[in-house]
């Protein structure tokens, strides 16, 4: 087994790209008070962006609009941001950044609530309620998964560029076969796509967590803690124990934890099904355990 699992994690501000382009049309005196056919065209104000610690919906359908509003608004930022060349090889801007956090912080909410989350997916539309489900059960797997009662001080860093990233992961499904999105996943779930740069409680180390011994049999003589070499190591760790033909059972060998399999692959599902996904992912930020069972946001804005 590779490893246990750790804690998973340019531009201006694009503002106009997620603005509400509203006319308003002249209506007639008998629309509202004092108003006139000579009323003239106005433009809403673009749309604010949420605070890093924005307070969140309590009822339920109050988090199911938030939530849609949020991915709405974020996909149309990554694409502004994905469409301009060379964008990617740099941080996501801020306007991706704090839609992801807010669209994070409402599914860390719905992961935590059980009671009310099938509920309030149940009000989302068809385009984001299977995004949803994946979302939130993954999620709540991996908060299965047993970890040791130490928790282990966190160190961060910046990750490598989304660019390089999707570029190594296309890399090594070319040489090993494994798909792409898998390999995305396991990186996310590790270490928040490389952020994560301290040794988890057993050991284990790099954008892919693998222990020394089983590094240095699969790791193909790189650098357990650079991304490529990474990336490449897993691909081949999980060609060797059954992928492609049976992921499930290679993913088992890589984390011996059926709900460790079950969020990689959910995981893995929403990105392949949606690209947009795999980014709003990347600018996702690292929540850790604290000593006295809470959580705390280690990376991001304030």
């Amino acid at each position: 087994m590779p490893r246990t699992l750790r804690t998973p994690l340019l531009l201006a501000v694009l503002l106009a790209a997620l603005a509400v382009a509203a006319v308003a049309l002249a209506r007639t005196g008998g629309d509202a008070p004092g108003a006139s056919e000579a009323t003239g065209p106005t433009v809403a104000a673009p749309e604010s962006l949420p605070a890093p610690g924005a307070a969140l919906p309590r009822s339920a359908a109050g988090l199911a609009a938030a939530l849609t509003q949020t991915t709405r608004r974020l996909r149309v930022a990554i694409e502004t941001w994905t469409a301009l060349e060379g964008a990617t090889a740099a941080a996501p801007p801020r306007t991706v950044t704090l839609l992801a956090l807010h669209q994070q912080r409402l599914y860390r909410r719905l992961a935590d609530d059980p009671a009310r989350a099938d509920r309030i997916v149940a009000r989302l539309g068809p385009t984001l309620r299977g995004e949803a489900r994946d979302i939130i059960l993954a999620r709540r797997a991996l908060g299965r998964i047993r970890r040791s009662g130490r928790v282990p001080a966190v160190r961060t860093a910046a990750a490598a560029p989304a660019e390089e990233l999707r570029g190594i992961y296309a890399s090594a499904q070319r040489r090993f076969r494994v798909p792409r999105d898998v390999l995305a996943a396991v990186n996310f779930v590790e270490s928040a796509f490389g952020r994560v740069r301290s040794a988890s409680e057993a050991g284990a180390r790099g954008p892919m967590q693998f222990l020394p011994a089983t590094w240095r049999q699969y790791g193909l003589g790189g650098d357990i803690d650079k991304p490529r070499d990474a990336i490449f190591g897993a691909a081949n760790y999980l060609r060797a124990s059954g992928a492609p033909g049976d992921l499930r059972r290679a993913l088992f060998a890589y984390n011996r934890s059926t709900d460790y399999v079950s969020a990689i692959l959910r995981f893995a599902r929403r990105m392949r099904a949606d690209e947009r996904t795999f980014y709003a992912f990347y600018a996702w930020q690292v929540y850790v355990r604290t000593p006295a069972g809470g959580v705390r946001r280690l990376t991001g804005p304030r």
